[in-house]
């Protein structure tokens, strides 16, 4: 794969150099993260742990739910409570993956789009999740506050944070086998864009966001590979949803899942066109057959193979 100027590679992350005025994003186009990372990689502890919490914060139903960092669509099938999911990515390659595995139709729309920039309208959502998402943003306020903005009175957010204050962070830095000191509450950049966060600055991010946290869940107490190859597979993860609940009281894990919601009596999400223009914040969209042009700047944002493009306009107004 030829990498563009100003891009660079860092896991499975293509790392793109912005404008002056917007943060580095990592890209996952093009990577066989699904395959490499999840299905080939021993990680079958850790998914199923996740899917016990997710299973544990989402709300029974409703009516449309934001996934953030959706991928190839690893959590997409546990949101069975919801009416419409709409799958969102910076990779087009891995919604293609995640079309693929889960289908069109009305249930899913496939969305390829910025989380610095979303192409939604106040209200659209009354449900929203970034599972191993945040971990790759610099500015996680910025993209908090988009999000808080698409969302509806009483919407349910679930998010998971890497944790800087895991037992085993402390352990190496007490050894002297690690720099940077757990207890610190700044992000540390471990690697290029990725992050991980003490837990009393996300709780402090997503307060001045707006968020009411409802509930703390520690997730992956074992992720330890000498124990992920010597217990059975299923031990651990009965041991796991055991002491998830403590989250409530500390949190040491390398993951945290938190429920928040925001604040008021429960609306729905809208009705009618969920776009609208990144660029301008234009509210009209007129769908055509190759894409929706906005009405307000007259940028055409592409429609392909199922998949809504709205990383760059296919055409300037």
């Amino acid at each position: 794969m030829k990498i563009p100027p100003g891009t660079w590679v860092t896991g499975f992350c293509l790392v793109h150099e912005m404008s002056q005025d917007h943060p580095p994003i990592c890209d996952y186009e093009g990577s066989d993260y699904q395959q490499s990372f999840w299905d080939e990689a021993n990680r079958a502890y850790e998914d199923r742990v996740e899917a016990i919490a997710l299973r544990r914060l989402l709300p029974h139903g409703g009516k449309r739910l934001l996934e953030l960092g959706a991928g190839a669509g690893r959590n997409t099938t546990r949101y069975q409570g919801y009416e419409q999911i709409v799958l969102l990515d910076y990779s087009r390659t891995q919604l293609e993956q995640a079309l693929k595995k889960l289908g069109d139709g009305d249930r899913y729309l496939y969305v390829v789009a910025d989380v610095y920039g979303l192409p939604f309208k106040p209200g659209s959502f009354d449900g929203a999740t970034m599972i191993r998402t945040l971990h790759h943003l610099v500015e996680p306020e910025l993209a908090m506050r988009n999000i808080y903005k698409t969302l509806a009175s009483g919407a349910t957010f679930i998010l998971e944070f890497a944790n800087k204050r895991n037992i085993k962070a402390i352990v190496r830095w007490l050894l002297g086998r690690q720099s940077w000191n757990p207890f610190d509450k700044a992000q540390v950049e471990f690697a290029k864009l990725n992050f991980n966060f003490h837990p009393a600055a996300i709780r402090e991010l997503v307060r001045v966001v707006g968020f009411e946290i409802r509930q703390k869940l520690t997730v992956s107490h074992f992720r330890i590979g000498a124990l992920k190859r010597s217990v059975p597979l299923g031990l651990l993860v009965v041991a796991d949803s055991l002491v998830q609940w403590t989250g409530a009281l500390w949190q040491l894990t390398p993951s945290v899942f938190l429920k928040m919601a925001v604040p008021g009596e429960s609306t729905p999400p809208i009705e009618d066109q969920i776009f609208m223009c990144p660029r301008c914040q234009g509210d009209t969209l007129t769908p055509r057959p190759d894409g929706l042009k906005c009405a307000g700047c007259g940028r055409l944002w592409g429609f392909r193979g199922g998949i809504f493009d709205f990383k760059e306009p296919v055409r300037e107004g």
